[in-house]
């Protein structure tokens, strides 16, 4: 059982989604990680998409740049992480772990794990309505948080309604925060979602 890889067979993503591959084993006295590569089959031929070595951290296929990681400081853990899910991205991955040993021996290991990316039917952010009424102290720190369901990615903005006016916009992210409420602050707020 020492450095054995353990991983999953199959992974569902949703398309747009984000997904982890789970590649880990049982870091082990006299035995040091030399090189960990991510290759992906489809169609029959192979690709290398991420490679980690001495001189760092190397995703060699351009349409993963940016997409795709691996943890960096949890030994152990070759896991790798795809934001994103296209639909090309299905195929086979493989986790290959090359460590050296004291004797300067080379060790290797791999696993193969299929991904199906699959598209789930498209739908409107839904947002469930919070408790209406909130009462605070003033002074305090405090925030609204605006969670919407329905196909990724979703952008959120959060708006103030000014009486006879057009609503103001206040903030570009999911969580609305006040460090300290302030009297003024009172007053109707809500939340808008967004997807494509």
């Amino acid at each position: 059982a020492l450095l054995d890889l353990s991983a999953v067979h199959q992974v569902e993503g949703e398309w747009m989604g984000s997904t982890t591959l789970p590649c880990t084993y049982m870091p082990s006295e006299g035995f040091t990680q030399q090189i960990l590569t991510w290759s992906m089959e489809r169609d029959h031929s192979t690709s290398t998409i991420f490679r980690r070595d001495e001189s760092g951290d190397h995703i060699l296929l351009a349409r993963f740049r940016d997409r795709v990681s691996v943890p960096k400081r949890s030994p152990g853990d070759a896991s790798l992480h795809i934001t994103n899910l296209e639909i090309p991205d299905s195929g086979h991955y493989t986790c290959q772990v090359i460590w050296r040993s004291k004797n300067n021996s080379l060790i290797t290991k791999d696993v193969t794990t299929t991904v199906r990316v699959i598209k789930v039917p498209a739908t409107k952010p839904t947002i469930r309505a919070g408790a209406l009424g909130l009462t605070v102290p003033a002074g305090a720190r405090t925030s609204l948080t605006c969670v919407a369901h329905g196909s990724p990615p979703i952008s959120y903005r959060w708006f103030r309604a000014v009486p006879g006016g057009t609503a103001l916009p206040l903030s570009s992210q999911a969580e609305l925060t006040w460090d300290s409420l302030r009297p003024s602050d009172a007053g109707t707020y809500y939340c808008e979602a967004e997807n494509r």
